[in-house]
């Protein structure tokens, strides 16, 4: 038994946010499933890195720019590739019951204001990847949210990232509950389709705390976490839901995402520690993770003081702090981000 173990029989799972060549073909990933992480998850950053370090993908790389494919065609065919390798090491997860052994990856950032473009090409993704542990990660702006509402309704798993806000993530469980209603009233099954809505925490705390009060400091984001939460066990426990959790609907996972801490001064495992609770997901960086199987704590504390972290909310919100707005700038400084990595993932495959 390992403390990850531990989580998983609290009800969390522990994702690792990283994905490479090497990590799948050395047989570290396989060693870290046996320690008890569940899942995987990618985006474009961490692709931008693993092409750029990782010597095992030269020779393809060397191969695929004598081709007439587009740079993105080619970032395709290696990304997709790793995807399925990680699907085929998490499949023996999945199969144990179809609630872990996940491996996401992304859209292009580039599509995250057109919503029928993102249809489309996490439709395309999820038919070249062809693996039933696969989530097709889409972002939750307004167009992302319609976009997934329709994959929801042609059956797709998916991974809604860069969710900043309490509001943003009650859009997001309405959508769901949109799509699966109407692939329900079509005669069509629903057992089969699995959600994750990616919290993202450190971000909160990095961009706030200094403007607030030493006291508020390092609270807001774990408080937001709780806060959501709660919304989701009322959101998920409600009669309306019930009748299609009766049908064989399940429910949305939060997935708390940014867990690396990014202020020096608090613990390693800060947004590990303070954020376990039943039917989560955590996805961690490595270090992230290898300082919380040396010295994290492994209790459920993700739903014990709820009503102290609402009124460490509305203290932040007394100083004038709009966190719904703060979340907007957030994720459109993600999908910035995002993008920057696209691009500069795509420049050496030119």
């Amino acid at each position: 038994m390992t403390i990850l173990s531990d989580v998983k029989a609290l009800g969390q799972q522990i994702w690792l946010d990283n994905l490479s060549r090497s990590l799948v073909q050395s047989g570290e990933l396989a060693q870290m499933l046996q320690q008890g992480v569940c899942g995987v998850t990618s985006n474009p950053a961490i692709f931008q890195k693993a092409f750029a370090g990782d010597p095992l993908y030269a020779e393809e790389v060397a191969a695929l720019k004598q081709t007439g494919l587009s740079p993105q065609q080619r970032y395709e065919t290696m990304a997709v590739a790793d995807v399925q390798a990680a699907c085929d090491v998490c499949l023996s997860q999945y199969q144990a019951g179809g609630q872990s052994g996940f491996v996401s990856l992304e859209v292009s950032p580039e599509l995250s204001r057109n919503a029928e473009a993102t249809v489309e090409e996490a439709k395309r993704l999820y038919q070249a990847i062809n693996r039933p542990n696969a989530m097709i990660k889409i972002p939750a702006t307004d167009e992302g949210i319609e976009a997934f509402e329709t994959l929801i309704e042609a059956g797709l798993s998916i991974n809604l990232t860069l969710l900043f806000s309490r509001s943003q993530t009650q859009k997001a469980y309405a959508a769901y509950q949109r799509g699966i209603t109407k692939r329900l009233a079509a005669g069509l099954s629903v057992e089969n389709i699995r959600v994750v809505a990616s919290f993202f925490i450190s971000r909160i705390d990095n961009a706030l705390d200094t403007t607030l009060p030493e006291a508020l400091q390092g609270k807001t984001a774990i408080a937001l976490a709780k806060a959501a939460y709660r919304d989701w066990a009322e959101y998920f426990g409600s009669s309306s839901f019930q009748r299609l959790a009766a049908q064989g609907a399940n429910r949305v996972q939060l997935l708390w995402a940014s867990t690396g801490v990014k202020n020096p001064a608090y613990p390693d495992t800060l947004y590990v520690d303070s954020l376990i609770g039943a039917e989560t997901v955590n996805t961690v960086p490595d270090a992230t993770l290898k300082a919380f199987i040396d010295h994290g704590t492994a209790k459920a504390v993700l739903a014990e003081h709820t009503d102290q972290a609402l009124a460490d909310l509305a203290a932040v919100a007394e100083l004038g702090i709009d966190l719904e707005a703060l979340a907007v700038r957030l994720q459109e400084d993600g999908l910035k981000q995002f993008e920057e990595a696209f691009a500069k993932l795509l420049e050496p495959l030119a």
